[in-house]
């Protein structure tokens, strides 16, 4: 048993802290249902039990003494935690959170362009988007789905596939028109490149790769500009500055709106791309199916 059990109970406090605040033992019976004798026999008894006086019994009332004063406030703090506690909980059961894992590009370029469509469909789920950087994907208690660029490996061990890769330069329109065309592999050696780095060994393509599973001539680090974040890249090229890798599903938008140019006759198909992962398997939720769901089909609707 707590200490607050062996000392006092909560019901003696609940009937202090309606006494307290009305500053009338009737008034208090009146809220709670009882009588004033049973608010006033709960009161002394608290007080006997603490060994000091909570109220000062004056003319047609009582008043809180300087030891009432101090365990009113603790009380309502109290009881207003337990409250918030409370409406939390019903809360969460009246809308339920789903939390999803992934990176900064894939949240930024592919999920939130989407995520407005899902909210007016199923506006009882709330979903918490996590962003991190490929080297920080660690395990995460609080991740409930992940959307991560994985390796061939891994999808083939049954993680459902968004997207395939598909990667292909891109650059904005008035670069283009400068350097233009790039139509091969050693005209696209000749211009200036985006390059993405990251601290861990990345699953996707990088421009050596790229050169290479392509067959043409070796790739030479000419002007480039490096980059370990993706969204800064992209906008990197979109002002002009260079060549970037564009992946199929992150770069389609800016694409549509005639902010990058495609070189799509340069494009690269490989078998990884980005999977989603249920990071709680055990942990059955309709919130979390639905979202998934979802997912999979918005990524169909995009192929």
């Amino acid at each position: 048993m707590s200490l607050l059990g062996r000392r006092v109970s909560l019901n003696s406090l609940r009937v202090f802290e309606a006494a307290a605040r009305h500053l009338s033992f009737t008034a208090a019976a009146r809220e709670l249902h009882s009588t004033q004798s049973a608010v006033s026999q709960q009161v002394r008894g608290l007080e006997e039990q603490l060994g000091m006086p909570l109220f000062e019994r004056i003319y047609r009332g009582v008043r809180l003494t300087e030891a009432g004063e101090g365990l009113f406030d603790a009380v309502q703090e109290g009881f207003a935690t337990i409250e918030r506690a409370i409406d939390a909980l019903l809360n969460r059961q009246r809308h339920p959170r789903v939390n999803i894992l992934t990176d900064f590009s894939f949240a930024a370029y592919w999920l939130m362009p989407r995520l407005p469509a899902f909210r007016r469909d199923h506006p009882q789920i709330d979903v918490r988007i996590i962003t991190r950087q490929v080297g920080e994907m660690r395990p995460d208690p609080e991740v409930d789905v992940a959307i991560l660029f994985c390796d061939e490996r891994t999808l083939a061990a049954g993680v459902p596939r968004l997207f395939a890769e598909e990667v292909f330069p891109v650059c904005s329109p008035g670069f283009l028109a400068q350097h233009g065309p790039i139509d091969s592999l050693a005209r696209l050696a000749e211009v200036p490149l985006l390059t993405l780095t990251s601290e861990d060994k990345a699953a996707w393509q990088d421009w050596p790769g790229y050169f290479q599973r392509l067959g043409g001539i070796a790739h030479r680090e000419n002007a480039e500009l490096i980059f370990n974040n993706y969204t800064l890249l992209i906008q990197a090229a979109i002002a002009g500055q260079g060549v970037g890798m564009g992946w199929r599903g992150l770069v389609d938008e800016a694409i549509d709106n005639g902010m990058l140019v495609g070189l799509t006759e340069l494009a690269l198909h490989s078998s990884q791309g980005y999977g989603l992962i249920d990071m709680q398997p055990t942990a059955a939720g309709e919130a979390k199916a639905t979202l998934m769901a979802w997912l999979l089909e918005a990524a169909g609707a995009g192929r």
